[in-house]
């Protein structure tokens, strides 16, 4: 939202009218009654509204300041709960709600429960496990297989397997399940003569990493992978936890006494991501005193005065002051309600200050003008004429990004549900504190410059003329300061460059030529960005840059060829001893892999092996009860399988196979995957789901384009409705939908060329960006359509010159209240800094820049008939010479 903000030295003219206070005002003629080209009928009711709140606020002031005072401080008390509403489960926040893979899951728990007390197995996890990983990569391009390397990394292992791991470790028949299938017991040779990725029945493809192999026999290896499985069931759940904890605070020690050498040690735990994830809101703490600083710094330069009662630095302050009110009383209203706390929702403070901000000055903008109207003695008809100005503005535009935040809250990603709850009810808080609270202080200002009463002390002061050999005695102890009031005020010097020298210079033939041709570039470039949109969320993203699981990721990429080993499940009871459902299933396994993420070769079905036990004659498998009663022999011969096939006594309910995921490396791969397995599937006459935990995840990818356009869609047409209230004028509507449409499609480009992904995350942003494109398009658009001057170019000239430096200011200290974020060390906040940068960028480029000039070509269809509107625009803005 765009406000009149700017910091002006000694002397120095004061800037133009902000550009959210509508020319509402005025004697309403004959002709402007309510109409389809004008909004006075809904106008008339809320300036009436507005006048009678001001009458009250400014007959009894200090019931406005006290109440949301102490009302902020009873709210702020839901802070005391923050700790339980604290939701940052990075599965529970940022994949969809009903994503198919979590029902999926259900199902596999159901029928296929998981025992890692005796019958461990990493491939049949229905989660990702409880675990601590380390990877050791060879120094100098070595190998992990070489003398030196290996005796390391038994080394390592020792250290890692103390008395506690052994008693909480996943358990098989023959002990804890091994972290790595080359580490045998008893045996510290390196081992030899390996085949990859099959070492006889170890599957190897994600034990080693970096493998170079001749003729499948293994050569060198750079990395290798241990992975130490604890128990996540029953009682030593909680004790499992607690050696994870442990580990962490521990293994960097446990590296340093190692000192190893020849291996390069990263790790990991389950716990690792959630617990790097919900260190963000701590990192950012720091950047809110720093923000609160620049603002408060910002708004009093801007409110200064060489007069030591008219400077107005407390008014700024708590113009500031309100913004943090308005964080705590909602905040902490919605901790008492109970609505989960994500981290992501620790970036709106810095967007409810810039907002709050903007409010401030457009109250104090419109009040001053009103010192100039009316009798500075009479409060009541001050106030009600600042209010019925700027009131209805700040209501219009508080209503336009509300809307836009709660339409955000349908969506299906919690994280972004909480984020538009807390954002759009603490805008709702500002709007209400701005009209009373910061009302009331403006009241009581001006009751102390009648008073003719100190900014600082509140001590009287002497009103005498201008001492111009000590310009310091004037600024701080003389009443009038460095001006008399009756000297005339000149035109703002940026807007006499606006109107002289900009405005001619873009409206120029060859300008406006070349600046089509650049608006071409930005839409042809933005078009291309939207085509290479990364989806998703990478999880890494979720933790600080400095973090020690980022390294961990990077030596990931050894193990990249081989990727999730998917859970192929029959999900309801089928006659397997029927042939023709034999072929059913073979037929639907064989287009499962023949997808070419499927490695075929490294598939593992209990079925085949049945099949092939029946062919050497021991089982009749087109029997019913044979097939049944002779499952055993295949479970002597591979154990793990009767894992794989929930049987009841007569019938199997329900069994699984396995696939083998090849070059799965990007989000686009994992997208693809997923819709190819699951398109697979669907397709079967067998009914077939997919399975992974990682799924849990990739689900996203189905969701988030949806969302976004679904979310920017509505919005978008919410703001529309709103323009058409506002600015009733078909020509004005139509360049309010081309600069939405235009400034979208450009954020979502332009974040490609900037590394941020279409997640979750910017999803919040790409809403956002609808409630301060409608600013900065309709304001120009209006002021254009409104003007009375004879030409399009003469009009854009105007339309310039009034509003050009307003939108500029906006622009300015909007990113002021976000750049900080650009210092963060985690992605999120980055993210939410680079998009919103776009956002006012390109905002303030389409107002300043391509409208204009896009304008001038459809002059003929812009001039209004209401002259009279123009006239009130001109009157409004070219007498408005005292602005803060």
């Amino acid at each position: 939202s765009v406000g009149s903000r700017v910091g002006r030295a000694p002397g120095e003219e004061p800037p133009l009218q902000p550009v959210r206070a509508w020319p509402m005002a005025g004697p309403r003629d004959p002709a402007e009654r309510c109409s389809c080209r004008n909004t006075d009928c809904l106008e008339r009711p809320l300036r009436r509204l507005f006048e009678g709140l001001a009458s009250g606020v400014a007959a009894c002031p200090w019931p406005f300041v006290l109440v949301p005072l102490l009302l902020s401080g009873g709210l702020g008390a839901g802070f005391l709960f923050l700790p339980q509403r604290q939701a940052n489960d990075i599965e529970g926040q940022f994949t969809p709600t009903w994503g198919p893979a979590k029902a999926e899951r259900d199902f596999v728990r159901q029928h296929f429960p998981p025992n890692d007390s005796w019958r461990f197995s990493a491939p049949r996890l229905i989660t990702e496990g409880t675990y601590a990983a380390l990877i050791a990569v060879a120094t100098d391009g070595t190998s992990v297989l070489e003398p030196a390397a290996w005796a390391e990394v038994l080394r390592l292992n020792a250290a890692v397997r103390d008395a506690e791991y052994e008693r909480l470790c996943a358990r098989t028949a023959d002990g804890c399940a091994s972290p790595n299938p080359l580490l045998r017991p008893g045996d510290e040779e390196p081992p030899k003569n390996l085949s990859f990725p099959f070492n006889g029945s170890d599957f190897l493809g994600t034990a080693l990493g970096g493998v170079e192999t001749d003729d499948g026999q293994v050569r060198s290896a750079r990395a290798l992978k241990l992975l130490y499985y604890l128990r996540e069931d029953g009682p030593e759940a909680q004790d499992s936890r607690r050696w994870l904890e442990s580990f962490l605070g521990n293994i960097s020690a446990k590296l340093a006494e190692l000192r190893l050498s020849s291996i390069q040690v990263t790790y990991f735990t389950s716990l690792s991501r959630q617990e790097e994830f919900e260190g963000n809101t701590k990192s950012v703490i720091p950047l809110f005193s720093i923000t609160y600083f620049l603002t408060i710094t910002f708004a009093i330069v801007s409110c200064l005065r060489l007069s030591c009662i008219r400077n107005n630095t407390w008014l700024a302050s708590c113009g500031v002051l309100s913004s943090g009110l308005a964080v705590l009383s909602s905040f902490g209203l919605l901790l008492f309600c109970g609505v989960p706390f994500v981290v992501t929702v620790a970036n709106a403070p810095f967007l409810i200050l810039g907002v709050g901000v903007d409010d401030m000055f457009i109250m104090i903008a419109s009040w001053e003008q009103s010192l100039r109207r009316k009798d500075k003695s009479n409060v009541k008809s001050l106030l009600a004429e600042t209010y019925a100005e700027a009131a209805l503005s700040v209501t219009i535009t508080t209503l336009t990004d509300v809307l836009a935040f709660f339409i955000g809250t349908w969506t299906a990603f919690p994280s972004v549900r909480s984020f538009c709850i807390y954002t759009g009810t603490a805008f709702v808080f500002c709007y209400v504190y701005t009209l009373t609270f910061f009302g009331a202080v403006l009241v009581l200002n001006h009751k102390r410059e009648q008073g003719n009463r100190h900014w600082l002390t509140c001590m009287r002061v002497d009103v005498g003329k201008d001492q111009a050999e000590n310009c310091l005695y004037n600024a701080c102890c003389i009443g009038n300061g460095s001006r008399q009031p009756s000297e005339p005020e000149g035109e703002h010097p940026m807007s006499i460059f606006f109107q002289k020298y900009y405005g001619p210079f873009v409206t120029n033939k060859w300008i406006k030529l070349l600046l089509v041709l650049l608006y071409g570039a930005y839409l042809g470039g933005s078009i291309y960005g939207c085509t290479q949109i990364r989806e998703g969320i990478d999880l890494r993203n979720l933790a600080n840059d400095d973090s020690y699981i980022i390294p961990y990721y990077d030596d990931e990429k050894y193990f990249s060829t081989y990727g999730p080993r998917v859970m192929v499940v029959i999900t309801e009871s089928v006659d397997y001893w029927n042939k023709s459902v034999r072929l059913g299933i073979e037929s639907c396994v064989q287009n499962l892999e023949s997808i070419s993420y499927v490695d075929r070769n490294l598939s593992e079905s209990w079925l085949r092996e049945y099949t092939k036990i029946a062919i050497g004659g021991l089982v009749n498998i087109n029997n019913k009860t044979d097939f049944l009663n002779r499952l055993t022999i295949m479970f002597k011969i591979r154990p793990s399988f009767e894992w794989d096939i929930n049987k009841t006594q007569d019938e199997i309910e329900a069994s699984r196979f396995f696939i083998q995921t090849v070059n799965v490396t990007s989000a686009v791969d994992e997208k693809n995957l997923l819709n190819q397995l699951r398109e697979a599937a669907k397709q079967c006459s067998i009914p077939l789901q997919v399975y992974h935990p990682a799924f849990i995840y990739y689900d996203q990818y189905l969701v988030i384009v949806q969302n976004t356009i679904q979310n920017v869609v509505i919005a978008a047409g919410a703001m529309l409705v709103v323009s058409l209230l506002l600015i009733p004028n078909p020509l004005c509507c139509l360049w309010v939908t081309f600069a939405i449409a235009s400034v979208i499609v450009g954020v979502a480009g332009f974040m490609t060329f900037w590394s941020v992904n279409l997640d979750s995350i910017s999803m919040i942003n790409l809403v956002i960006c609808i409630g301060f494109s409608v600013d900065f398009s309709a304001h120009i658009s209006y002021a254009f359509v409104t003007s009375g001057e004879s030409s399009a170019n003469k009009r854009a000239t105007e339309a310039l010159s009034l509003l050009g430096y307003p939108v500029l200011q906006g622009a300015v200290s909007t990113i002021l209240g976000v750049v900080v974020l650009a210092a963060s060390n985690a992605y999120i906040f980055r993210t939410f800094f680079k998009i919103m940068f776009l956002v006012i960028l390109f905002g303030a480029v389409h107002g300043l820049v391509f409208i204009p000039v896009f304008l001038t070509f459809f002059g003929n269809f812009g001039s209004s008939p209401h002259n009279t509107m123009s006239k009130k625009l001109e009157h409004r803005f070219r007498n408005d010479n005292d602005c803060p």
